[in-house]
């Protein structure tokens, strides 16, 4: 049996397994989120991992952080933090400067204008967290919650 995944990624064969076929669904899912995301941000100009990245030193405070603390706090992975540090900073979002108690580390921390930014765009990103679950009601998005956490320690 073809089920609605296979319809929409228009595959005419059955999926070798239901695991494959899981895999796949939270694939597109993601996919399709993202999208919604890069959407509700295409009036700041940022992208999904900017926008992360901002949030993340707007939480971290005056002191910032250092690249690999960014890195390791990002909700997606992204494999060249510096280059996309560089763009916020080509931007005056953000400011890096150099560790005083080692100089091998370069510090990120937010901007008065990254901070305006993220005061623009918050109170449209805010809601689109119920915009995109809120149809699956509470006791389906805990469900939906743990199973997604499950699966992270089972990989």
């Amino acid at each position: 049996m073809v089920g609605r995944l296979a319809d929409e990624i228009r595959q005419t064969k059955p999926f070798s397994s239901l695991e494959e076929e899981a895999i796949l669904g939270i694939q597109r899912t993601a996919s399709v989120l993202e999208q919604a995301v890069a959407e509700a941000l295409r009036p700041w100009r940022l992208s999904s991992t900017q926008y992360n990245v901002l949030r993340i030193l707007r939480g971290a405070g005056a002191g910032g952080l250092a690249c690999q603390e960014i890195a390791g706090r990002m909700v997606t992975r992204d494999p060249d933090v510096t280059r996309l540090l560089d763009r916020l900073e080509a931007r005056g979002l953000i400011a890096r400067s150099r560790s005083r108690e080692d100089r091998r580390v370069v510090v990120g921390r937010i901007s008065p204008a990254g901070r305006r930014l993220l005061a623009s765009a918050d109170p449209s990103i805010a809601g689109l967290p119920e915009r995109l679950l809120g149809h699956l009601g509470e006791r389906r998005t805990r469900l939906l919650v743990e199973l997604l956490e499950r699966v992270r320690k089972g990989a």
